[in-house]
């Protein structure tokens, strides 16, 4: 296969409705980032271009809620998107936004062009009316009974259950998010792409794809041209959106369709780019990004990079954007005779969070923003865990524990420990001075192989096995320590250990090389601590910098939190669909009797108190439980003195295994009351011994 000249690649614009989560991360933007360090340290032609979508009936949604305007949503959200985005790492172009004056231009001269290749067919049609709200219904203002899945909660455009793309009168019991009545259907007019005449070369040119795109994404693509193509509307009765052009007769308060708005703002986010570069002001584009490849060039030279055949288009998206990526855009960018079409479109599936499918209008999610602000510099673990469990084929599922024990075991006991281990040697060996040795032939062939095997995986899209790849090289390195011994070997063959860390140290240089895309601030991190330079050259590489942990241990405490954020959405939706009044907490889901004879449950005195070290939740009490004392470990430090509860009586659970808080082992619960303000009271029994059972 020829190689391209360049490359563009599309990361989704995600709505300006509200801010990032870890779904989104991982379903296109890590991936995408991952991909284009990869090229641009290949010495690729390449730009990275996304922005916000901030059209569309979400955004009105999201403004009649909040009881504002949507300039003033899309302005919010661009800004707490725009600020994620730019603290985590994603290293765009360009950042742009469809509100925009360029987009509106761009957008409109593709309707004018669609609509001189009598790309369109206008036709009156019905559509859903609110007679209480007085307007016609977007998509997004329908929701009813999903046909195919069943779910009642499916939007007139698409089920967010089963992901399958709907027409509004597909609804079964529709109603409208407006007024909550049933809506009613009326006349009107409207621009509809004639996605019909396009069947047969949509289907052929997918066919080219069959074994080159993931197979979720060709066989959901392929379902959908099985079934038939049908003409779909390219506007809406909205008064937010990009109008149709004043020209075009009868269009009179019509806004174009968001996805064929949408879309579009990848290119019109490459004329910014060009536009910015070529007058050396930076609004939306990031300088420290945009490569050698591309800082000489004009405004006019964004063409190449859509219009140029030798140019390969990648989009990066979640599965539920598949269809319109695949089909709709394709076949709006042929329609005009002038684009390029995407040469793989490597959608991610769905991640999900606790057991539970990730809910923005529920409040269950894991919000970017918030994590950065909960642990600050600490990107790369997020992003870590993010690609060791990326939904790459199948859905897969993000939890506060398995993130904890990827970055203390993964992290922190296997790359964080045999990076400092060499480093504490080198510094204790050598006083920092890398010694110079012939690199073992057995070790350099394994590093060529690994580095293959990453830069394999990563031009294939497959990011988990690519870092598994690095993490096997850091287990090896750790392994060949151990096995040398070097603290021992110093005494009796200096040579061989200036042989052994020499050795250590280039595995150090190559895992730091490898996890540029992967890691890049961990891979930063440790080319200053081993004064790695940026080309890989000897020179200033000789003597390290001080030691220092990579990865901190994260605390039971800090998931704790998390978990119980989590659980307080829960309990919220549940206080909704219920309706139990809001200061008495949702039942949790019935257990059997056996479940409940598993605990053991006995009164208790607390004998002493103190409070825990750098733990301001956190108290350690002795608690005598009858039959022994007990150390127990509870998070009541903010509800209470310690002094004031010595010889308090308490219900203790005393079956509970053993976990260590803060260094501390704690070997049972404290059983609490908290009332509707989150204040605790104590659960006890009065007038009874220590050590009786609670039945």
């Amino acid at each position: 296969m020829k190689q391209p000249k360049r490359y563009t690649v599309t990361a989704a614009l995600p709505y300006a409705n509200g801010p990032l989560h870890v779904g989104h991360l991982a379903g296109a933007y890590i991936a995408a980032d991952i991909y284009v360090r990869y090229l641009r340290l290949q010495g690729k032609d390449v730009i990275f271009v996304c922005g916000s979508d901030e059209h569309g009936a979400a955004i009105t949604i999201k403004a009649k809620k909040e009881n504002t305007t949507p300039r003033a949503i899309v302005d919010k959200y661009n800004a707490v998107i725009r600020d994620s985005f730019e603290k985590f790492g994603i290293a765009f172009d360009i950042y742009h936004r469809t509100s925009e004056a360029i987009h509106y231009e761009t957008s409109q001269d593709f309707f004018r062009i669609l609509n001189d290749k009598h790309a369109f067919e206008v036709k009156e049609s019905e559509q859903y009316y609110d007679e209480e709200a007085n307007q016609f219904l977007a998509d997004r203002y329908i929701m009813g009974t999903c046909p195919k899945c069943s779910n009642e909660n499916a939007y007139g455009d698409q089920c967010e259950k089963c992901g399958s793309t709907l027409n509004p009168t597909e609804l079964i019991h529709p109603r409208s998010t407006i007024s909550g009545n049933q809506p009613v259907l009326r006349k009107t007019k409207h621009w509809f792409l004639k996605l019909n005449e396009y069947q047969q070369e949509i289907t052929t040119w997918l066919e080219t794809k069959k074994d080159i795109w993931k197979s979720h994404v060709y066989g959901q693509c392929k379902s959908w041209l099985d079934a038939g193509l049908q003409p779909r509307a390219m506007t809406r009765d909205l008064d937010w959106g990009i109008p149709v052009p004043a020209e075009i007769e009868g269009a009179e308060g019509k806004v174009l369709y968001v996805w064929l708005d949408a879309p579009i703002g990848y290119i019109s986010a490459t004329k910014e780019l060009f536009k910015e570069i070529e007058e050396d002001k930076f609004h939306f584009a990031y300088p420290k990004n945009i490569s050698p490849l591309i800082r000489n060039k004009k405004a006019d030279d964004w063409k190449a990079y859509w219009q140029d055949e030798e140019t390969q288009l990648i989009h990066f998206i979640g599965k539920d954007n598949i269809v319109f990526h695949c089909i709709t855009f394709p076949a709006i960018l042929k329609a005009t005779q002038q684009y390029i079409l995407p040469e793989n479109v490597p959608a991610n599936e769905f991640m999900n969070l606790e057991g539970d499918k990730i809910s923005t209008s529920r409040n269950w999610a894991v919000w970017l923003h918030e994590y950065l602000e909960n642990f600050p510099g600490r990107e790369d673990e997020l992003r870590y865990a993010l690609i060791a469990n990326m939904p790459e084929n199948k859905d897969s599922e993000f939890t506060w524990t398995d993130f904890q024990t990827r970055v203390n075991s993964e992290l922190g006991n296997n790359l964080g420990n045999f990076v400092k281990r060499v480093s504490d040697l080198l510094h204790k060996f050598y006083d920092g001075v890398v010694p110079q040795q012939e690199l073992d032939p057995e070790v350099l062939q394994m590093l060529d192989t690994v580095t293959a095997a990453v830069q394999d995986n990563i031009a294939s899209f497959k990011f988990r096995d690519a870092q598994f790849e690095v993490m096997q090289l850091s287990s090896y390195g750790n392994k060949y320590l151990q096995d040398n011994e070097p603290w021992k070997l110093i005494k009796t063959d200096e040579e061989s250990v200036r042989k052994i860390m020499y050795t250590a140290y280039i595995i150090v240089e190559s895992l730091a090389v490898l996890m540029r895309p992967l890691l890049p601030k961990t891979a930063a991190k440790i080319e200053h601590i081993f004064n790695l330079v940026e080309d890989g050259s000897d020179e200033g590489r000789m003597q390290i910098g001080a030691s220092e942990i990579l990865f901190p241990k994260v605390e039971d405490e800090q998931i704790q939190q998390q978990l119980d954020k989590l659980n307080k959405s829960k309990m919220d939706n549940a206080v909704q669909q219920t309706g139990v009044e809001e200061h008495i907490a949702a039942v949790k889901p019935e257990i059997t009797f056996d479940d409940f004879s598993k605990l053991d449950i006995r009164t208790g005195k607390i004998l002493h108190a103190e409070k825990v070290e750098k733990a301001d939740k956190l108290l350690k009490l002795l608690v005598d439980v009858g039959f022994e004392q007990r150390t127990i470990v509870s998070g009541i430090a903010p509800h209470f003195r310690s002094e004031e509860i010595i010889g308090q009586q308490v219900s203790v659970v005393v079956n509970l295994a053993p976990r260590k808080l803060k260094g501390i082992e704690s070997n049972g619960m404290v059983l609490m009351a908290e009332d509707k303000d989150g204040k605790l009271y104590f659960v006890q029994a009065q007038e009874v011994s220590v050590g009786n059972i609670i039945r």
